[in-house]
């Protein structure tokens, strides 16, 4: 690396320039990649924590499932007796708007995701704080998202419009949501009072609904018979975060996102080592003119690239850590490893095709030139 280390030595300054530009790439690749994990969280952590493989949704509902989709006591049942599935129950999902009418923060305007279950599922939660579900009553289990505005422990909640009223019986201490709103765990009867906005008693036909049956399904079962004679559909819950609202629509635009800016990067790096290569073309040629081989000189000129991406994404990425730390809890930001360090390898890679491109030029350099032949 004879070449490569003089040059790093004796233009510190083109190269401390470079640095900082794949540096300031890296401190956006970071932060992209924490609002990408942190929206994603927002989105569907709710969905995420759920101890199922799968949901099996009304077939007619193709697109925002856990709004459209309704399923009968029978599909459950059938289900629950088909080969392969372990366990099969009615889940309920929907959005209530809600007001503190007993509490600390009266008056106070609360978004729920509510999530409706058989008290004695394994759905439901194990709160850390007061008590778990019990069938009918309207209690709720609600989640550190909730709590974060204010909501206790024995506080009592309105919906609007049906005037059902919640009370607050337990408290998960995660930060779990669903649509960017916090998640709150009930029965199955107090979820379809709040689904159908009807106090007092339920339709017989109500009683006997839920909005998917949340499946734990072997590896390799065939479901395709029961999901015909059911007319549902088992979607795996990695496929069931789609349904979630905005999900898809923010992990395709944070994905093009990235996806430019690793493209920027390599076009970058690519064209400063475009012009540097044509730069120092006579030193190369005088190399080749005293026998150094084509490969020897590749080989320099990427192991100059690469200690450069490394040690500027280095320093990039402890400056975008330090960064996503302070957002934290101020934005729906989320700090995640693998993430963080597929960015850095996807810039440090992407920087050094980039730069392998240019550096072909080296391949062209006639020894000739050192010589004086182009005079």
């Amino acid at each position: 690396m004879f070449l490569a280390l003089r040059d790093l030595r004796f233009a510190r300054g083109r190269f401390a320039l470079m640095g900082a530009v794949v540096a300031l790439i890296a401190v956006l690749g970071v932060l992209l990649s924490g609002l990408a994990s942190g929206l994603a969280d927002a989105g569907i952590s709710g969905l995420r924590a759920l101890p199922v493989t799968h949901m099996a949704f009304d077939e007619k509902a193709t697109s925002e499932q856990f709004s459209r989709s309704a399923v009968e006591q029978e599909d459950w049942e059938a289900w629950s007796a088909a080969p392969g599935v372990e366990r099969a129950e009615p889940f309920g999902n929907t959005l209530v708007n809600a007001q503190v009418t007993q509490g600390e923060e009266k008056g106070e305007q609360v978004n729920l995701a509510v999530f409706g279950m058989a008290s004695d599922s394994p759905l439901a939660p194990s709160p850390d704080d007061g008590r778990g579900l019990e069938d009918g009553g309207g209690g709720i289990v609600i989640t550190q998202e909730i709590a974060d505005l204010g909501v206790r422990v024995g506080d009592e909640l309105t919906a609007d419009k049906s005037e059902v009223r919640l009370k607050v019986v337990g408290l998960v201490d995660d930060t779990v949501s669903y649509g960017h709103i916090g998640v709150a765990y009930a029965d199955l009867d107090t979820w379809r009072h709040l689904h159908y906005g009807l106090p007092g008693e339920l339709p017989e036909a109500a009683l006997r609904q839920a909005t998917a049956v949340a499946l734990t399904v072997e590896d390799g079962a065939d479901v395709t018979a029961v999901e015909k004679a059911t007319g549902t559909r088992a979607d795996d819950k990695e496929t069931t975060y789609g349904a979630s609202p905005g999900y898809t629509a923010e992990s395709s635009t944070m994905a093009l996102i990235k996806g430019f800016l690793y493209a920027i990067s390599a076009l970058v790096v690519g064209a400063f080592f475009t012009v540097w290569t044509v730069q120092r073309k006579p030193e190369i040629a005088l190399l080749k003119a005293l026998g150094a081989p084509t490969r020897y000189i590749l080989r320099d000129a990427l192991a100059q690239v690469v200690a450069v991406l490394v040690v500027a994404t280095a320093a990039g990425t402890a400056v975008g850590l330090a960064l996503g730390s302070a957002m934290i809890g101020k934005a729906p930001f989320s700090l995640s490893a693998p993430a963080i360090a597929t960015s850095a390898g996807l810039l440090i890679g992407l920087g050094t095709v980039g730069a392998a491109v240019a550096v072909r030029r080296i391949t062209a350099v006639d020894p000739l030139t050192a010589l004086g032949a182009t005079r």
